[in-house]
């Protein structure tokens, strides 16, 4: 039995075509699964990893400050019965590191490169990166202007003031410089 069968993915495929997903739907999920395609032989676990990518943003909403831990808590009840506990602790521990982008305890390098794969959006070229701000701005389109312009460009600033916004070299090398000019060229946009 696949992992992710027919009748899990009808349930996430559900999930990420709700409204107000602009950016957090099926179009980022098919992004991180072609990436983890083209990564498949570094990765040590593709399963978990996959799995991780399809409940990362199973639970979404705007207004709730829970949502890596109700998509962990949503992939520990759905996968229990189709994957080892070591394996599904690897696959919990990645949804939740979604919060703060720190690579957890476990899930090692395999954890990196799915944070990494999450953040990639950041070093797209200018036009995809400005498709992606406007995305997650139709998401919070019920916040005010002033709160959404100081929310966002501390979430950017947050990213540009790490020393790596990208834990893995390969992912650093294609996306960091990139990633770092987009998020300046957004602060200043934000008026920061």
């Amino acid at each position: 039995m696949p992992l992710i069968d027919d009748a899990l993915k009808a349930d996430l495929l559900a999930r990420y075509g709700e409204a107000g997903r602009h950016y957090h739907g099926m179009g980022h999920i098919q992004a991180l699964l072609g990436l983890a395609r083209d990564h498949a032989g570094i990765l040590s676990d593709p399963g978990v990893v996959e799995a991780a990518i399809w409940f990362h943003d199973a639970v979404y909403d705007t207004r709730a400050k829970d949502n890596e831990g109700r998509s962990a808590a949503l992939a520990a009840l759905l996968l229990k019965d189709r994957l080892a506990p070591a394996r599904l602790a690897a696959v919990v521990a990645m949804i939740e590191a979604t919060a703060t982008h720190q690579v957890p305890a476990i899930g090692g390098e395999d954890a990196a490169l799915f944070l990494d794969m999450d953040l990639s959006i950041l070093g797209e070229a200018p036009a995809v990166f400005d498709a992606y701000e406007q995305g997650v701005r139709l998401e919070y389109a019920w916040v005010a202007d002033d709160r959404w312009r100081q929310g966002r460009a501390a979430v950017l600033a947050g990213f540009l003031g790490r020393p790596r916004i990208f834990h893995t070299d390969i992912f650093r090398d294609r996306y960091e410089a990139p990633a770092r000019a987009n998020i300046r060229r957004s602060l200043a946009r934000l008026g920061a």
